[in-house]
C-alpha cells in the first residue's frame, strides 16, 4: 500500500495535512476530555447530598440502637428514629442520582464534542487519504508491469488532446515516446516519477 507521492511537491503537501488532521483531531479529543471534566464538578452538590444523607441516617441508626436497649419500651423508642433514617437515605439516594446524571451528562457531551471535531476528518480527509492510497498503489503496481496499461488509463480518464499529434492514434500504433508520455502523465496525477520524455500531450 503506497500512502505518500513520490514527486516532493506532492509529499510535502500530503504531509502537511496529516499533520493537520493529526493535530486537528488531537485538539478536538482534549476539548472533549476538558468538557467532561468540567461537567463532573457539577456532582459537588449530589456527593454533598451523599454526605449529608449517610450522616443523617447514621446518626438515626445510633440513636435507634441506643434506645434499643431500654427495657418494655426499647422497641418503641426505636422505631421512632425510623423516618429519620429514612429521611437520610432519601437523600443519599438523591445526591447518587445525581451524580450518576451528572456522570452521563458529561459522558454523552464530551462523546457528541469529540464526534463533532472528528467528523470533518472522518467525512473529508480520511476518504481523500484512502482514494489516494489506492489510485497510487494500483498506478505504482501498473508500472512494475509496464507502461502500456498506464498510458491506456491516462488516454481513459485524463481526456488527453495532442498538439499536431493524435494520442491515441499514437498509443494504437505503439509510438514508445507515446506510450512513456501518456504513462508519465498518469503517474504525475498519481504523485509518482515517471519516464522523462519530451513533452506533446498536457492532460486537461
Amino acid at each position: 500500500m503506497r500512502v505518500y507521492a513520490e514527486r516532493p511537491g506532492r509529499f510535502g503537501v500530503q504531509v502537511v495535512a496529516d499533520l493537520l488532521a493529526v493535530g486537528w483531531t488531537a485538539a478536538w479529543i482534549w476539548l472533549a476530555a476538558t468538557a467532561h471534566d468540567l461537567l463532573l464538578t457539577l456532582q459537588s452538590p449530589g456527593r454533598t447530598l451523599v454526605q449529608a444523607g449517610d450522616s443523617v441516617s447514621g446518626a438515626f441508626d445510633g440513636a435507634a440502637r441506643g434506645v434499643g436497649n431500654v427495657p418494655l419500651v426499647g422497641e418503641q423508642l426505636a422505631g421512632a428514629f425510623a423516618p429519620g433514617t429514612d429521611a437520610g437515605r432519601s437523600l443519599t439516594a438523591a445526591g447518587q442520582q445525581l451524580i450518576d446524571t451528572v456522570a452521563n451528562v458529561a459522558t454523552g457531551a464530551a462523546i457528541l464534542v469529540g464526534l463533532i471535531g472528528v467528523l470533518p476528518v472522518l467525512s473529508i480527509w480520511l476518504p481523500l487519504r484512502v482514494r489516494y492510497a489506492r489510485t497510487a498503489t494500483a498506478a505504482a503496481a501498473a508500472r512494475a508491469r509496464g507502461l502500456d496499461q498506464l498510458a491506456l488509463r491516462a488516454l481513459v480518464l485524463r481526456r488527453i488532446p495532442g498538439d499536431g499529434v493524435d494520442p491515441a492514434l499514437a498509443w494504437r500504433a505503439g509510438d514508445p515516446d507515446a506510450v512513456a508520455e501518456l504513462a508519465s502523465i498518469e503517474l504525475r496525477a498519481a504523485g509518482l516519477r515517471g519516464p522523462r520524455v519530451p513533452l506533446r500531450f498536457s492532460a486537461r
